[in-house]
């Protein structure tokens, strides 16, 4: 009997956007998933001194926006842990919960990537699942941070056809799978930025957001003050997340 198949799509999700939903379809269908599992970070990992929106606002956002497709999924596993968890205890868990009856892919981007050997455990992290490297046609993906174990793992699936992905999944067991088909070129930031504008700004934003994600935005009046939050943070700039902040991405 086939393993189900779970992605496991980390991040901040503040808010969750169009990009978001479009990269969550697109695994669906190039890896022959079951379901795509979104689960929420309780602190953006790089944002020490500008706190992410409420934890709850963020996982209600996620359900309307999943709400109406059965393969999405939103997990509230690492907002009920009573310590921010590091990645590989996030996974480590799943793993349990999900035993050897669910094929696990996590799924992160490509600066993620590049920083995996600062992440708590992170070998371990690279062993605990598949894992779906996402990056853009061109990007230079390096390998030389991760061992030479890890780099035997690698299956590069750049400018590959829906036929060689599917192939290659079926092929692979516990593979790590470079893609570029699935893009995402919505920018969270730039949506609370515009959030936090003029009314025209606002409009426009909303072209990017799920429709009953709007509705919620607009009635609990979130991101009116992020123009000036990200604002002061681009100033003061952003310190690269260590291993100690290495939560779901």
């Amino acid at each position: 009997m086939r393993q189900q198949r779970i992605a496991l799509f980390g991040g901040t999700f503040d808010p969750v956007h169009v990009g978001h939903l479009t990269v969550a379809r697109e695994l669906l269908k190039l890896f022959a998933l079951d379901i795509v599992l979104f689960i929420p970070a309780h602190v953006a990992p790089h944002k020490r001194d500008a706190p992410p929106t409420s934890a709850w606002h963020r996982f209600a956002m996620l359900g309307l926006a999943t709400q109406e497709d059965a393969r999405l999924f939103v997990s509230p596993v690492e907002l009920e842990a009573p310590e921010r968890p590091y990645t590989v205890e996030t996974l480590a868990r799943l793993r349990a919960e999900f035993g050897q009856s669910a094929r696990l892919f996590f799924v992160m981007g490509a600066d993620s990537w590049m920083e995996i050997d600062t992440w708590r455990e992170w070998e371990r992290v690279l062993t605990l699942t598949d894992h779906v490297v996402i990056t853009r046609p061109g990007h230079v993906l390096g390998t030389e941070h991760v061992t030479e174990a890890v780099r035997a793992r690698i299956v590069d699936l750049r400018g590959a056809g829906d036929e060689v992905i599917a192939r290659s999944v079926e092929d692979h067991e516990a593979g790590i799978f470079f893609t570029d088909t699935v893009q995402m070129d919505v920018s969270a930031t730039e949506i609370r930025r515009a959030l936090g504008g003029g009314e025209d700004e606002r409009l426009n934003a909303t072209t990017l957001l799920p429709p009953p994600v709007a509705n919620f935005i607009e009635k609990y009046e979130l991101y009116r003050e992020a123009h000036e939050t990200d604002r002061t943070n681009a100033a003061g700039g952003h310190h690269a997340r260590h291993a100690e902040d290495a939560g779901a991405n």
